[in-house]
């Protein structure tokens, strides 16, 4: 059974995954995409390591720190370049992905 902090950190890498994919389906959406193509790449890429993080954190993986650094790092560039567009979907997906990454960097062995 996960602890608190497990719960909470599995909570957020999901949201966080959730929050990218509907991020890269409306940027793909929007007009004129060209100008997001980092952002739809990040979040994909953000997208599938939360959701292994979270697969990790169910399964009390040996490797749980190393991975939610990584996780992090993804999540900290995909806030960055979310952030850099005005559009909802973006400004959403980047506070999901700031909580995210505070959350994987809090996970210690």
């Amino acid at each position: 059974m996960l602890n608190p902090m497990e719960t909470e950190h599995l909570r957020a890498c999901n949201d966080c995954a959730a929050a990218c994919l509907q991020c890269a389906t409306l940027c793909l959406k929007e007009g004129d995409p060209k100008p997001m193509v980092n952002c739809i790449l990040l979040d994909m890429e953000c997208a599938d390591m939360c959701r292994h993080t979270a697969q990790a954190i169910a399964r009390g993986d040996a490797h749980l720190q190393a991975i939610s650094l990584l996780c992090a790092e993804i999540c900290e560039k995909c806030a960055a370049e979310c952030g850099k567009f005005e559009m909802d979907h973006c400004q959403h997906c980047a506070e999901a992905c700031k909580r995210c990454a505070v959350a994987c960097r809090s996970m210690k062995n």
